[in-house]
């Protein structure tokens, strides 16, 4: 059993992975700004947040695994680059693995490129990107003291597509995973389970991956 942090907890991602990973049997601490309004039986909940770091310290604590589910939206639209730093900076050095949930932005649509960010991408998602983007490259840019993992959903991905658990995904490296009808698609439940397959079986150690149907 893994003791697992969960940044943003409370938020979509976040939350499903809260659940995948307690349903497993880890032992799991949601940190979010707010109180739940649907916590997850099994888990600890605690308040704070990755722009006051002294406040994570302790959680972070003894953790086999952080994974860090910060939205760049409301307040945190303009820091969550600042908040993932912080979150760097606690956890370089130390055995404890960072995982960091991306956007389907930086993927790449095909071996070698170019970026779906580049291909005609919506105007009103591209700051979200590229605060994925800048995310990923502020992860590379790290030494070797911090083993962590990127993982960028399928291109549709969100409340707006809820979908079902079925336990199966495909790992697509760095390259966007499309079916057979050319959709882009993961639900809420099945990446929280690629995450957390991640978390168990450590196939990628500072490397991102693509996850989809």
């Amino acid at each position: 059993m893994a003791q697992i942090i969960v940044l943003g907890g409370t938020g979509y991602a976040g939350r499903h992975i809260v659940a995948e990973a307690v349903s497993r049997g880890h032992g799991v601490v949601a940190i979010s700004r707010s109180a739940p309004s649907d916590p997850v039986a099994g888990a600890a909940y605690v308040q704070g947040s990755a722009l006051e770091p002294e406040t994570l310290a302790s959680a972070f604590a003894g953790a086999d695994a952080v994974v860090s589910a910060l939205s760049p939206r409301g307040d945190m639209t303009d820091r969550a680059l600042e908040a993932l730093a912080n979150v760097i900076g606690l956890l370089d050095g130390t055995e404890t693995r960072l995982g960091v949930v991306g956007g389907a932005g930086g993927s790449l649509v095909a071996p070698g490129g170019p970026r779906l960010f580049d291909q005609d991408f919506p105007e009103e998602y591209k700051h979200e990107a590229q605060v994925g983007i800048d995310s990923l490259a502020l992860l590379e840019q790290t030494d070797g003291g911090l083993d962590w993992f990127f993982i960028h959903p399928a291109e549709v991905f969100g409340p707006w597509a809820e979908g079902e658990r079925t336990g199966n995904y495909r790992d697509g490296g760095d390259v966007l995973v499309r079916d057979a009808d050319g959709k882009s698609f993961i639900s809420g439940a099945d990446f929280a389970v690629a995450v957390v397959d991640e978390i168990e079986q450590g196939n990628h150690h500072r490397d991102r991956f693509t996850v989809g149907y």
